[in-house]
Order: structure tokens, then C-alpha cells, then sequence
């Protein structure tokens, strides 16, 4: 029997939140394939969370667009990784393209479940049942076992490792004083407009926490610029709060929502690395489920929308009236998150 230690690829996810999710499966292999080597390909920007995780050996940079086909990109890379000595590939993502490049690579063994009629790309086809695995965590672990073997009863949760001093640095070149409690505000959403709640009523909540004499941070990409200008409009103590929606790398606000002493969050990516580094988390659920994509943290706290609709999953609201975040009122976002604090202190 060979010493030489299992070798495996995965092909990770497009999304932030997913990307942090795969860290369950990471960690899951760990712990039933002692030595293997894991090694991540997947897009340039989820380097600084992949970076994060301990579990990764290396991780390999996807120079092609989400929904890009790029056979010629795709032909070139499997080639290169055709003498990378990988024993298996797992994929997470259920597209047909995502299953060229580990067939061309020659990989010998092929992984995932059987998504877009993957049929000769793959060579361990898995077919989801999805009352079986009811939540994405459960689908990622799941094609690191045996076909036939159940899943632990409880989940490796994601544990982002942080560097303090980076996160201090970050603070410090961004005139954020770490003297008083940080909360987080995270209002945009990748996803969609759905799955938002209302930049008033996250101005309300920074209102009340300002008048507290809390530090009021709010986090987002560029996209998200729009919605926390909103949110600055909408507040009677903008001057009290510090927008840094499209002003920070991906890695400095992993770093930074590190020194947060609590956020809040739609169903988002920003969410599920506050989970994963544990901080006291409130996310706010409407057109999704977190029957689906939850927190997966001890820290965190949900508030479900409860009227008839939810959830749809859509990315707008096919009805018009986003009632399922619009009516979320906000003294039952601020009362959980009240609960959350009372309870981590």
C-alpha cells in the first residue's frame, strides 16, 4: 500500500456565502481522509476567504466569468492539472461546464451530483434527494463520503482563521475606533433586491444603536453603494455612521466584521462569514429559507418573515409589494438582536 497521501480537487462555488459554506466539506474530509491534501479551484475573488481556511492547502484561480463557457480557457487548465496527481475531484457546482476541466484533466475519479445530465464527465454521479439533504451544507459534505455513507449527525461548522494585527491595521487606516461597540450592518444582497430589507428600517436600527453610543458600520460591495446611501438618507444620525459599502477589499472586511461586536444581515455572503468567524449575528430571512442557508454559527439568531408567499426564492419580488421584508418590523430585528447580545455577554 502507497504512503503517498490522497490528493483532491474541488471546484468550488460562485458565491461568497457558498464559498464559506465549503469549508464544512474541507474540514469533513480532514477528519475522515487523515493526510489528504485539498486544494480549491475556483474564482480570483474568493482567494482571501479561501486563504482563511486552514484546511486548503492551495488554492488555484479560475480565470473564467461565471457563466462563461470558455472551452479554450477550460482545455488549458485541465491540461495543466493533468500532472497534478489528483486522485479525486468533487464539484460543487451542479453546471455541465464546471465538469470539463477535472474530465480533461484526466482526474480519476470524478464527483458530484448529477446536475445538467453530467453523464460520462462524472464517474461517481450522485443523485440529490433533496428531503434527504435539505440544506446546501448537507449537499457539499455529503460528496466528501462514500455514496453510501451517512452524514455525521452534526456538521464541522466553517471557522475562518483571522490575523489580529491585519484587522487592527484595517481599523486604524479606515478611522474606525475600536474604543466602543462595532455593529455591523450589512443591506445589500448579491442574490437580489428581494432578499433586502428596507434601507429605512435599517436606518431606524442604526439610529437606536447610535443614540447608544455604538460605532455603526455599514459593509457591502460597490453594488451595495446605492442601498447604504439610501440608509444615510433615510437616518437622523448619518453623522454617526461610517459607510464602507465598496471601500474595502473582500479581505479587509472579513478582517474587520472580526472586530465587530455584533451584525446584522440579509440572507447574504457577508452574512455567512460573519457566522464564520462567530460573531453575534441576526440574519434577516424573507424570499429565502433558512431551512436552506443558515447561519451556521452558535452566535446566531433568525427572524423568518411569516406571511404566505415566503419563501419564494426569487431574486425580485414576483408579486410587487416585497412584503415579506417591508413588513418585518423593526422592533422584532432590534428585539432579537437584543436577546443575541444578552446572551453572548
Amino acid at each position: 500500500m502507497s504512503d503517498k497521501p490522497e490528493k483532491v480537487l474541488v471546484v468550488g462555488p460562485s458565491w461568497v456565502g457558498d464559498m464559506v459554506m465549503s469549508q464544512s466539506l474541507y474540514t469533513l474530509l480532514q477528519q475522515t481522509r487523515p493526510g489528504v491534501i485539498i486544494d480549491v479551484l475556483a474564482p480570483a475573488w474568493s482567494q482571501p476567504i479561501l486563504a482563511r481556511m486552514p484546511e486548503v492547502n492551495h488554492s488555484l484561480s479560475m480565470p473564467i466569468g461565471h457563466g462563461e463557457l470558455g472551452l479554450g480557457k477550460r482545455w488549458r487548465i485541465g491540461r495543466e492539472l493533468s500532472t497534478s496527481g489528483y486522485d479525486q475531484a468533487i464539484l460543487l457546482p451542479n453546471s455541465l461546464k464546471s465538469a470539463l476541466i477535472p474530465f480533461i484533466a484526466r482526474i480519476p475519479h470524478r464527483t458530484g451530483w448529477l446536475g445538467e445530465q453530467r453523464y460520462g464527465l462524472l464517474n461517481d454521479i450522485r443523485r440529490l434527494e433533496p428531503d434527504q439533504y435539505p440544506l446546501m451544507v448537507q449537499r457539499f459534505a455529503a460528496l466528501g463520503l462514500a455514496a453510501d455513507q451517512p452524514l455525521p449527525e452534526s456538521l464541522p461548522r466553517p471557522a475562518l482563521d483571522i490575523d489580529a494585527h491585519s484587522a487592527r491595521e484595517s481599523a486604524k487606516r479606515l478611522q474606525l475606533s475600536l474604543e466602543k461597540p462595532l455593529l455591523a450592518l450589512c443591506p445589500g444582497a448579491e442574490f437580489g433586491g428581494a432578499k433586502c430589507w428596507p434601507a429605512g428600517h435599517y436606518a431606524q436600527l442604526a439610529d437606536a444603536y447610535a443614540e447608544q453610543g455604538w460605532n455603526v458600520v455599514i459593509f457591502g460591495s460597490a453594488n451595495d453603494t446605492p442601498v447604504a446611501q439610501s440608509l444615510l438618507a433615510l437616518s437622523h444620525r448619518c453623522e454617526d455612521i461610517i459607510d464602507l459599502s465598496g471601500k474595502t477589499s473582500l479581505a479587509e472586511a472579513v478582517d474587520l466584521l472580526s472586530l465587530a461586536s455584533a451584525v446584522v444581515s440579509n440572507d447574504s455572503g457577508l452574512m455567512h462569514i460573519a457566522s464564520a468567524l462567530n460573531v453575534p449575528t441576526v440574519v434577516i430571512y424573507g424570499p429565502t429559507s433558512p431551512g436552506f442557508t443558515p447561519p451556521l454559527s452558535s452566535r446566531a439568531a433568525t427572524v423568518v418573515s411569516e406571511i404566505d408567499c415566503a419563501p419564494c426564492f426569487q431574486r425580485e419580488c414576483p408579486l410587487g409589494h416585497h412584503g415579506c421584508m417591508s413588513e418585518m418590523p423593526v422592533q422584532r430585528v432590534a428585539g432579537a438582536l437584543g436577546e443575541l447580545l444578552a446572551g453572548a455577554s
